[in-house]
């Protein structure tokens, strides 16, 4: 007896998931295990926003939502786009959902039909593609390698539009890669979507706020202000104020879009969680020194990261400009022997013997659309990082030719 359908089947779980979950099975069983399979940041969010919950509860908010999300929330992030991104939006063109990765659910549920397709460049996020094929679109994944500065310009995308394209997919700034577009960047796509205007955009921003270096964040519909009716912003609470647990999402598009994914959401989780909104509505609201404080945070580390790395023979490191990621290259090692003899062929063989024998818990690029890397959080601790350094340098010199 089968439970699930062609579709279900054709699917699989989020590697990064599975990967973290065989990383805590082997620390349960005793082993000295560093994980960084997951991108969470590992400190708490503001008392505030934790205090803003505990009041909710207090005071009963504990009842059904709507499914748009409370209106204070969506008034809330109306002002931010207003103050962040100079994005004017009403409250009728904002939504809130159960973390980012509900927002794409709903709208390719919504919108695809069976044989749309949905352009991904890649490297790209582990989950854009499956949520694609298990609404009845087909991803498109456009290479984007080191040479292209891990983004898509605008003769790849002239390249890759069909009349079965219905979805553009951005990530900025990146997981896994940690690049950033630029204004003049995201222009020059906007020149070609112009020409085709069948084709939508989702920009994921959801790691706006972690910025490494002095490069710029800017959002698709600032910087193509012409495509707003075309584009649907995804963002949330989790990455800049450390929320990941508390899945609030939120959404910034055309209304009629807005209200058929509220529809999609009435008739599934029917609404985000009360408690969770109300510290959102903290988040958004209350002192934002976190943020930047994170940001901080997160660059001393990405600097430890590649400086230890320029340290390692044989990989490939691009420093990121954004997120909390090192995506590191790692195809000069494949091909090698590891001390038993095993030869390493590709990244998923050199993930597993570096979690296995070295205690090491990365993803495999392969899970991001880009054979040939691994990626690693650095969400963790100075000392953690260093140590995740020590190991995958002592892994890289154990391996022979």
């Amino acid at each position: 007896m089968t439970f699930e359908n062609t579709r279900a089947a054709g699917i699989k779980s989020s590697p990064s998931m599975a990967i973290a979950m065989a990383a805590k099975k082997l620390a349960a069983e005793g082993r000295d295990i560093i994980d960084l399979s997951l991108g969470e940041p590992d400190f708490e969010p503001p008392a505030h926003v934790a205090e803003a919950a505990a009041e909710a509860i207090r005071k009963g908010r504990v009842r059904y939502g709507a499914a748009a999300g409370m209106d204070s929330l969506r008034q809330a992030i109306v002002a931010k786009f207003s103050r962040e991104n100079q994005l004017e939006y009403k409250i009728d063109e904002v939504m809130v959902a159960n973390g980012a990765k509900q927002i794409l659910f709903d709208v390719f549920l919504a919108t695809l039909e069976p044989g749309d397709e949905v352009i991904i460049p890649t490297p790209c996020w582990v989950s854009y593609g499956d949520i694609v094929s298990l609404h009845g679109g087909d991803p498109v994944y456009v290479s984007c390698g080191p040479e292209a500065g891990f983004k898509i310009d605008a003769a790849t995308l002239e390249a890759s539009i069909t009349p079965k394209t219905r979805w553009l997919m951005l990530n900025s700034p990146s997981n896994p890669t940690g690049a950033i577009y630029s204004d003049s960047e995201y222009q020059a796509l906007g020149q070609v979507l112009a020409r085709h205007p069948r084709v939508l955009v989702i920009s994921d921003e959801i790691y706006e706020h972690v910025l490494l270096k002095d490069v710029p964040f800017v959002s698709f519909a600032q910087a193509c202000p012409e495509l707003r009716d075309r584009t649907l912003i995804v963002n949330g609470v989790s990455k800049a104020y450390a929320m990941t647990g508390w899945r609030v999402g939120y959404a910034a598009g055309p209304k009629a879009l807005i209200a058929v994914l509220n529809k999609m959401q009435s008739q599934s989780v029917t609404s985000v969680s009360t408690i969770a909104q109300a510290a959102a509505l903290a988040a958004l609201t209350g002192d934002q020194a976190f943020v930047g404080q994170g940001a901080q945070t997160f660059a001393g580390r990405a600097k430890i990261v590649a400086d230890r790395l320029a340290q390692i023979d044989g990989v490939d490191f691009t420093p990121p400009d954004g997120a909390f990621y090192a995506f590191i290259g790692i195809q000069r090692l494949l091909g090698r022997k590891t001390e038993t003899g095993q030869v390493l062929a590709d990244d998923p063989a050199f993930a597993a013997h570096l979690l296995q024998q070295f205690g090491l818990s990365s993803v495999p690029g392969a899970a991001f659309g880009a054979p040939g890397f691994i990626r690693l959080s650095i969400a963790a601790s100075d000392r953690e990082l260093e140590g995740a350094c020590d190991r995958l340098g002592a892994m890289v010199a154990s391996l022979k030719d």
